[in-house]
């Protein structure tokens, strides 16, 4: 498979796989035409022969409370289960204990009721018959369908009893590449939400892909009429027809490494964690233990059209940035699989169109910075200093016609902007001067001034470090600058102090159980530098 990163190419000949999949979706369905008073009124005057006389709030209240009674009869008569929950329970969860056994089923298995805040309609009448219909939220009865669908397996509708009957759908990528797989006979084991055995990554990743060109509407226009029937029976929708349009809310987009050797794939995975957790600034890494070792090898696995193994809980180990809205995560996920995911809680902040019209582009910007990503999480990873970056790092530099002063690492100012900075690169589109102020504020307390920190980002910009690409009002981290910067937190925090540190032990002898591969490389490092002290003095031959 050509790798589009290039951490995957730097690791290609450790993985045994890779492929890339749409994973959690989530969209917003509405009916445009009644979202404001007027169509509404408009609306209700075609279900009720051209008539609004009885429209008020407690017409309202009854049209909710019949989507409420016609759940829970038509639940009971086909022995459905209608669940309770409180806000803010994790309902997929519980969703997941009630997922019908047998493969072949389709249809609703599972209700739940809860109640949150929505927007919904009030009404005012006057004495002179005038009526005032508003907007206002309120908290609410909403009820989620879990469906088991034959394409998609396990979604969910949730749904307003009251009007205008706004939903969201919950869909998953997998569970689409799943089924899609099965129907064409390619081979593969799935645990839980991942691949872990596959013949063709490449292939997977197509498969995959497929969801993103049209699916997720018509999956969507399937159910959401058949759902409202609990509201307007299908008369009524003839009646005064609701069309229902989506707008996608939150995306989650993944790539999977495959390693062939899950003591690889924790070891690499460890050592992104320990070179680059100081210099991204991320706060808390989480870990859930389990089993300390993973597996050498890869078993042998049977090859199947559809399996679920059930494998050992290892250490679960989350890296996660945040920037807003969204979010980018590295962990690993069972025996073999170091997983990548670009979150975005809210693609508002994506600033493009939501329509689902635009999904596949919205899947493009995802992709491309799930890529920006991971290629600079290698250059954060393997980070070296070129012969005279240092030199040009701290010295003078002419930007145009103006001179830059050079950076001093050891001045706290310019330190915590380089941190700040290095922490900033990851964020999607860019960056400006305030969230450089921002970053210094929340990682050392620090309040600076923005002029303070133009200043410094101007000398990062005359070295070449920092670029603001033409047309744009965001700065970028270029590939040498972000090496760079790691490099010199690397050198001054973390080498220099081992080294002098060594200094102080003449005989070089430390205990050989507190000893590991760190301290032997950095021993060997101060016998290298004393041999070529004591050489000094010989001549090198022209």
């Amino acid at each position: 498979m050509i790798y589009s990163d290039l951490l995957s190419q730097y690791y290609n000949e450790k993985l045994s796989g890779s492929y890339d999949c749409v994973d959690r979706i989530v969209l917003n369905g509405y009916v445009s035409s009644i979202q404001f008073p007027g169509g509404f009124r408009f609306w209700y005057r075609k279900l009720n022969q051209n008539s609004d006389k009885d429209l008020d709030n407690s017409r309202l209240m009854k049209m909710a409370g019949r989507f409420s009674r016609r759940v829970y009869a038509w639940a009971n008569s086909r022995h459905i289960p209608v669940l309770q929950m409180a806000s803010g329970e994790r309902k997929h969860l519980v969703a997941d204990d009630y997922i019908p056994k047998d493969p072949h089923f389709e249809g609703i298995f599972l209700i739940m009721a809860t109640r949150a805040s929505a927007n919904i309609y009030e009404v005012d009448k006057f004495s002179s018959g005038a009526i005032n219909i508003k907007r206002k939220i309120a908290f609410v009865r909403h009820f989620f369908f879990h469906i088991m669908d034959k394409s998609w397996g396990h979604i969910t509708f949730r749904i307003c009893a009251h009007p205008p009957f706004n939903c969201m759908v919950i869909l998953n990528g997998h569970e689409w590449a799943e089924r899609k797989l099965t129907r064409k006979d390619i081979s593969f084991e799935k645990s839980g939400n991942c691949f872990v055995t596959y013949a063709d990554g490449e292939a997977l990743t197509r498969v995959a892909d497929t969801c993103s060109k049209g699916q997720p509407g018509k999956v969507c226009d399937r159910w959401i009429y058949s759902i409202l029937w609990f509201a307007l029976d299908y008369q009524q929708q003839e009646q005064a027809p609701l069309k229902y349009s989506y707008s996608v809310y939150q995306v989650e987009y993944s790539r999977n490494l495959n390693f062939c050797n899950g003591a690889w794939m924790n070891d690499v995975y460890q050592n992104i964690i320990n070179l680059t957790r100081a210099s991204l600034d991320v706060k808390r890494i989480k870990t859930m233990f389990g089993r300390k070792n993973r597996p050498h090898y890869r078993r042998n696995a049977a090859s199947a059209l559809q399996g679920c193994i059930e494998i050992p809980d290892y250490n679960l180990t989350v890296f996660k940035i945040h920037f807003g809205a969204l979010t980018l995560k590295l962990y690993d996920k069972g025996e073999h699989t170091l997983r990548a995911e670009v979150v975005v809680h809210n693609t508002k902040d994506l600033k493009c169109k939501r329509s689902l019209d635009n999904f596949e582009i919205i899947v493009h910007k995802l992709k491309a910075m799930m890529n920006t990503f991971l290629d600079n999480l290698l250059y954060a990873h393997v980070s070296l200093i070129g012969h005279g970056e240092l030199e040009r790092l701290t010295t003078t530099q002419t930007a145009g016609k103006i001179k830059s002063a050079g950076i001093n690492y050891f001045k706290k100012k310019d330190k915590h902007i380089l941190h700040s900075v290095m922490a900033l690169a990851f964020k999607p589109g860019g960056f400006n001067i305030s969230d450089v102020v921002t970053k210094v504020l929340s990682m050392y307390g620090q309040k600076m001034k923005p002029t303070q920190a133009a200043y410094i980002i101007k000398k990062l910009r005359a070295k070449k470090i920092i670029e603001m690409p033409h047309g744009k009002r965001k700065y970028w981290v270029n590939k040498d600058g972000i090496q760079m910067i790691v490099g010199m937190i690397a050198i001054v925090e973390q080498q220099l102090p081992q080294v002098l540190a060594l200094s102080k032990n003449p005989d070089l002898s430390i205990p050989m159980k507190n000893r590991n591969q760190y301290h032997d490389a950095m021993i060997d490092l101060k016998r290298a530098i004393r041999n070529l002290s004591a050489l000094s003095h010989v001549k090198i031959a022209a």
